[in-house]
């Protein structure tokens, strides 16, 4: 059934129908009410084309991303994307990812803004200094950021605590007797990792372990740079008896040096992964990890923030700050003695 079929059954004109569906105030309720149980009862799907044109709206929202290969095989991203598709499909509306190369990733966003490809925008993988929300900020442009920022203006955001998080790490190593506690972080640029250096901080503070710089290395998100950071560890005079690693993308590549060094996590070196491991190592190991529980609710969570977002709620009253788990493994032991 089509617009004209549905306004001659209903015998009102095309255009007070199209009206009604599309919430415009001029329709009153009464009309509005019976417009809308036709449809449903009726079985109209509104011509989506036609819907954009009268209403400026795409009913879909955009994540744009720079994928790496490492990001399709990771499980917690997966189950993210599939509560954000899960919630918006409840409300009628799509997810569209779109994948864009770090050096342009800006350039990006700046297109599929100006061309109306997309009603809101989840920002993923937030940077203390984030030139992608705040264009969106001074365009006006709805979006939910995946994790924290440095803006002046309020803003809507989901991310999880890692400060805590890497306490968490750091306070179960001090407690096993480490002194010599390395971290591998991903680049500071990135919000999380300067929020979990800055745990990893606090926690040999708390734990009386003095602070050794040459133990901090900062490294690309791949699998190469964990490694080549893990072999530069491992070459020191005094090695690190533990390490952390503040994400799950270099700490494959971390436990990659680990085996070709002929070590064993847990017994010759502990280490905690953030993020955990996908389940590709084929042995007995179970690496110990700082989890971030529920991911697909964590993505049903930025999917319902940004649709209040869309209803008009206020960016300050759209915020959800969750709290990461230690899941104990066998990676992480009393030093050698």
């Amino acid at each position: 059934m089509n617009l004209r079929e549905l306004a001659a059954h209903l015998q009102l004109s095309p255009t007070t129908v199209s009206r009604a569906l599309n919430g415009f105030p001029e329709v009153n309720a009464e009309t509005r009410e019976r417009v809308v149980e036709a449809a449903a009862r009726l079985g109209y799907r509104a011509n989506t084309v036609a819907r954009r044109l009268a209403t400026g709206k795409t009913d879909s929202i955009g994540i744009i991303y720079p994928f790496e290969p490492s990001d399709l095989g990771d499980p917690v991203f997966l189950d993210i994307i599939a509560g954000i598709t899960e919630r918006l499909g409840e409300a009628a509306m799509d997810l569209v990812i779109v994948s864009a190369a770090q050096e342009n990733e800006l350039e990006t966003y700046q297109r599929v803004v100006s061309g109306g490809r997309v009603d809101g925008l989840i920002v993923a993988r937030t940077q203390v200094d984030d030139p992608r929300l705040q264009y969106l900020q001074e365009r006006n442009f709805p979006f939910v950021a995946h994790g924290r920022s440095e803006l002046a203006k309020p803003y809507a955001w989901f991310d999880y605590d890692n400060e805590y998080g890497m306490r968490l790490a750091v306070d179960r190593l001090t407690a096993l007797g480490h002194q010599h506690i390395a971290l591998i972080s991903a680049p500071l640029s990135l919000n999380f990792a300067a929020q979990r250096r800055m745990g990893y901080l606090v926690g040999l503070n708390a734990g009386g372990v003095a602070v050794e710089p040459e133990f901090m290395i900062s490294c690309g998100l791949s699998p190469a740079e964990g490694a080549a950071a893990m072999n530069r560890l491992l070459a020191m005079p005094q090695r690190p008896t533990a390490v952390v690693v503040d994400n799950n993308v270099s700490a494959v590549g971390v436990m990659s040096a680990l085996r070709q060094s002929g070590l064993h996590p847990g017994e010759d070196i502990s280490i905690i992964v953030f993020g955990g491991l996908p389940t590709l190592l084929a042995d007995t190991m179970t690496v110990s990890a700082v989890m971030q529980p529920r991911a697909r609710q964590a993505g049903r969570t930025l999917a319902e923030l940004m649709l209040n977002r869309l209803a008009g709620h206020s960016a300050p009253s759209l915020s959800a700050l969750w709290k990461p788990e230690l899941v104990s493994g066998n990676t992480d032991q009393p030093p050698r003695s």
